[in-house]
């Protein structure tokens, strides 16, 4: 796509670093630290928290970069965050598929470790999709995105969902630019799962509950799963859906349109703290 600033199109590893848990987590370092100031321990941890710091710092600027020129020509972004098995690439291309039918200029980038599976599911809708593979990096960046969409994404989308990787704990710190950011879980993975994941869900503009005809076979809480999120995330919206009933079919696309169109979306008190 032309007139987007040009990121990378695959992020390079950091030496002697590994991302866990949203967390940057470095090997003991080799400096020494003066005598009778601070451990070794104590000074690693200081140089970890200014790492992760400076790292999200830096995602932050290339998002709004990214997020500006996006909304310049009209496109607006929906990050969906899920754990893998959620169903969230079954309930995309059914998504897209209905964009499609609509007549909304819909395209899609599924980011995965490995395999194109997603990208060929999803393509199977006839709306545009790229995969991108991060070679064992746990979620997108910002500038890792933009590099992607320049000179493929088709000038006149409308929506652009963008299927993170399966992970809910390393893509909540990553701001891609999006205009909504939804996370989705499913019946079967227990009415405990924004308690667990907090910062996932606590950022959230939209909650989809996946997967709602096996709600009986899965002994699924829908009040408690609904009073977990209020817990973490107050006031955010929690909506059941279905591929195999049509339950809530196209209830994603017309929240997308709604951001598209300038009507306010949710803000997560997480968010706003962090602003």
């Amino acid at each position: 796509m032309r007139g987007l600033p040009r990121g990378r199109h695959r992020t390079a590893l950091r030496p002697r670093t590994a991302d866990l848990g949203g967390a940057l987590v470095r090997a003991p370092h080799r400096t020494r630290p003066h005598s009778g100031t601070a451990t070794r321990g104590e000074l690693t941890m200081c140089r970890t928290v200014d790492l992760r710091q400076a790292v999200l710092a830096k995602n932050t600027r290339a998002a709004d970069v990214l997020r500006t020129e996006l909304t310049a020509r009209g496109t607006t972004v929906v990050n969906l965050l899920s754990s893998p098995g959620s169903g969230k690439t079954a309930l995309l291309e059914r998504e897209l598929l209905l964009a499609r039918e609509r007549g909304v200029a819909t395209a899609a980038l599924t980011a995965d470790l490995a395999t194109e599976n997603d990208a060929t599911r999803l393509a199977r809708s006839g709306v545009p999709v790229k995969q991108v593979l991060t070679d064992g990096l746990c979620h997108l960046e910002a500038d890792m995105l933009a590099g992607h969409l320049h000179d493929w994404l088709p000038g006149a989308t409308r929506l652009l969902f963008v299927e993170n990787v399966g992970n809910l704990v390393c893509p909540a710190a990553y701001d891609l630019g999006e205009s909504l950011r939804v996370v989705l879980a499913s019946v079967t993975e227990g009415e405990d799962k924004p308690l667990k994941y907090p910062t996932a869900f606590g950022t959230a503009q939209l909650v989809v509950v996946t997967k709602s005809d096996l709600a009986g076979p899965a002994a699924f809480d829908e009040a408690a799963f609904r009073a977990h999120v209020e817990r973490v995330n107050p006031g955010v919206e929690v909506v059941l859906t279905s591929v195999r009933t049509g339950e809530g079919a196209g209830l994603l696309v017309d929240r997308a349109l709604a951001a598209a169109d300038g009507e306010t979306v949710h803000a997560p008190v997480m968010a706003r703290a962090r602003a």
